[in-house]
């Protein structure tokens, strides 16, 4: 199993030279295992993904936040013809799925439906256990505003776990530890450093000292802190990321990859 960051930086898309190292295209990132491919998220950094694919990719959406949408209108392959994709999107009981998406990709909002793009786009609502060949796909409920789903992806006796905008609570932290127990890598959300989180309080977000937590508590090989504030340039970065050296926790960078 394979992962690549695509983009890890939160909330907003930058293209800015202090921003070049950790990356400023919001969240996406690739997961291949076997013959399956599927993005975690659909934000900018889906505008660099291949677009050829052994079998249909899945995009699985965690909520439906803009920075967490945007790539889509632009990703090439929604409008090759006779090309699959099937996105999971996250709706409530009764809610059709192209229907939520059609809230942002639609007039006036984005000129050409996502299904009308010239591909073949399936949308699918977003349930769990999910089983693609080998690899199975589970989620627990995060804690965001408007909700956000985390995951775990397994295949072949690895797992990876996804847990972005994501705010401690103890319930949902509870699930977050069953569900990443022995993991090999965690992605959490850690936006705020801990002096920040009590003036953000309800915004959505943690910091690396939970990630360490869960890291902790689930005994999980590594955690890869993203979603990083628009507002931290490299150098405020690499700082932070130097205060948790030796810890079992790296700060992802746009276009890195590991292979688990």
């Amino acid at each position: 199993m394979r992962l690549r960051v695509l983009g890890t930086r939160g909330s907003m898309a930058l293209s800015l030279k202090n921003r070049s190292v950790f990356g400023g295209s919001t969240s996406c990132y690739m997961v291949t295992a076997g013959r399956e491919t599927v993005f975690l998220d659909a934000g900018t950094g889906l505008l660099t993904a291949p677009v050829d694919f052994p079998a249909p990719p899945h995009i699985l959406l965690t909520h439906l936040h803009l920075d967490h949408l945007l790539g889509l209108g632009m990703y090439p392959r929604l409008s090759k013809a006779g090309e699959e994709t099937v996105i999971h999107v996250p709706v409530g009981p009764g809610e059709i799925p192209a229907v939520a998406m059609d809230r942002l990709y639609s007039p006036p909002f984005w000129p050409v439906r996502l299904q009308a793009c010239g591909g073949d786009v399936r949308f699918l609502p977003l349930s769990f256990p999910l089983h693609l060949g080998s690899l199975t796909i589970e989620g627990v409920p995060g804690n965001h505003p408007g909700g956000s789903w985390i995951m775990k992806l397994c295949f072949q006796g690895k797992s990876i776990v996804y847990a972005t905008d994501y705010e401690y609570e103890p319930d949902s932290f509870a699930r977050l530890v069953r569900l990443a127990q022995d993991a090999d890598l965690i992605l959490y959300d850690g936006q705020y450093a801990a002096e920040e989180l009590e003036k953000h309080r309800g915004f959505g977000h943690s910091t690396p000292d939970y990630g360490l937590r869960l890291l902790e508590e689930s005994r999980a090989g590594q955690l890869w802190v993203i979603h990083h504030d628009p507002g931290r340039t490299d150098e405020d970065l690499l700082v932070r990321e130097a205060e948790w050296k030796g810890k079992g926790i790296h700060f992802a960078r746009e276009g890195e990859e590991i292979t688990l």
